[in-house]
């Protein structure tokens, strides 16, 4: 069954660094862009970033520019997020999935449904 595993989430104070990583079992992995996203309490889940299948692209969400990269590793089916520079904005339950493209970086049903996702807490 294909899934998603999610890790290396964690409580940080402002400023402090995370990197969470995606586990994706299934051969869909390599042919597949993929993304983060996010979700804080009380509010919509939302697009953080995305890598296409070769890792030759990647987008991101204004609110991490220049503070968030992705990247990934094929050989160990394998998604990363490098978070840096973190503030209080950040907290949330990270997920990630496979997206449509990094231009059009939208949840597709590769994967089947959600993983559980990573709880990243930001103290001030």
């Amino acid at each position: 069954q294909v899934q998603l595993v999610e890790s290396g989430g964690g409580l940080v104070q402002t400023g402090g660094s995370l990197r969470l990583s995606c586990a994706a079992s299934g051969r869909a992995f390599k042919n597949v862009a993929m993304g983060w996203f996010r979700q804080a309490p009380g509010k919509e889940r939302e697009f953080v970033a995305a890598i296409s299948w070769n890792g030759g692209s990647t987008s991101y969400a204004d609110s991490v520019k220049g503070r968030f990269t992705i990247s990934r590793d094929n050989a160990k089916n394998m998604l990363y997020l490098q978070m840096n520079s973190l503030n209080t904005e950040d907290t949330a339950v990270y997920y990630c999935n496979a997206v449509i493209s990094t231009s059009r970086p939208l949840a597709t049903a590769d994967f089947g449904s959600w993983g559980q996702g990573t709880q990243v807490t930001v103290s001030s």
